[in-house]
């Protein structure tokens, strides 16, 4: 079958598909026909750039990418995507739900008078660098119930949108993104770490009971990846030179080997793969 042509007719749904993971999906969905409605947080300036890659992608592939600059963790955002999307897709031809979310709160569980650069505290992960001695803001109960909504329980909102709506496609499959921040500690990143957590917990029980539906859900553990939002991750630096290193192929990941594999997940071939996660890492879980 003509690449092109091997996901015709059919969408997939990219939650926070501007950049990293998500936007990497984008190019490598479309080049094998696949059509995208992505949805982003921008700037009206930021905006304007990104909106200008996802019309040179549709060219190029002869596909439709709508986007959608709205808050996907708000319901009314959410009610009213469904039905614009809808009118657009119609019934049965999301191939794919993408949950690439990266919003979360990075603070320390408790005050510390070493010098660090923890972000300053609010969900969009905004922070400047303090001096020692300083008074940190550290993590609440609330900073954590926001994380975990943002990157793990959203997606659950999303699949039961799409499915009361009658948008998946019998074959569907649902993916989220995963680290290995959730069983190891990094610094600053305990909300995404029990983000991250939970949502590989509430990706098994979803291959379980959305199973009936014909979809199939899965985790992929990225390895680390020079993203923007990696970037925030107090000593992410050093993470980056320890997983060089580390990984058995002697690089980092990049975006692009975490989004061939969200499209080999949308494959035929991929139809027996349910309730995994699966590593993207070049062995970086090895060592």
């Amino acid at each position: 079958m003509d690449k092109n042509l091997q996901f015709s007719g059919l969408w997939a749904v990219i939650l926070g598909g501007s950049s990293g993971f998500g936007f990497a999906a984008v190019e490598k969905l479309a080049s094998h026909g696949m059509n995208i409605a992505v949805l982003y947080r921008e700037t009206s300036v930021t905006e304007k750039l990104v909106k200008e890659q996802f019309i040179n992608i549709a060219k190029s592939n002869a596909v439709s990418i709508l986007p959608y600059n709205i808050n996907a963790l708000d319901q009314k955002a959410r009610d009213l995507f469904i039905q614009e999307f809808a009118a657009a897709a119609g019934k049965h031809n999301v191939k794919l739900l993408l949950h690439s979310i990266a919003r979360g709160n990075l603070k320390p569980l408790v005050k510390n008078e070493k010098k660090f650069a923890y972000p300053a505290g609010d969900e969009n992960g905004e922070g400047a660098e303090k001096s020692a001695g300083e008074v940190y803001d550290v993590l609440s109960a609330d900073d954590i119930q926001l994380t975990s909504y943002a990157m793990s329980t959203s997606l659950l909102d999303w699949t039961r949108a799409l499915l009361k709506a009658d948008l998946f496609n019998h074959d569907g499959r649902v993916l989220g993104l995963t680290s290995e921040g959730a069983h190891k500690y990094w610094e600053g990143y305990a909300a995404v770490s029990i983000a991250k957590a939970s949502l590989e917990s509430l990706a098994m029980y979803m291959a379980v009971e959305f199973s009936a539906y014909g979809l199939k859900t899965n985790i992929i553990q990225a390895g680390i990846t020079e993203t923007a939002s990696f970037k925030l991750i107090p000593r992410s630096e050093k993470l980056v030179e320890m997983n060089t290193k580390r990984n058995p192929l002697g690089r980092m990941t990049k975006p692009e080997d975490v989004s061939g594999v969200i499209y080999l997940l949308c494959t035929n071939e991929a139809f027996w793969i349910n309730g995994a996660i699966i590593h993207a890492d070049g062995g970086e879980h090895c060592r």
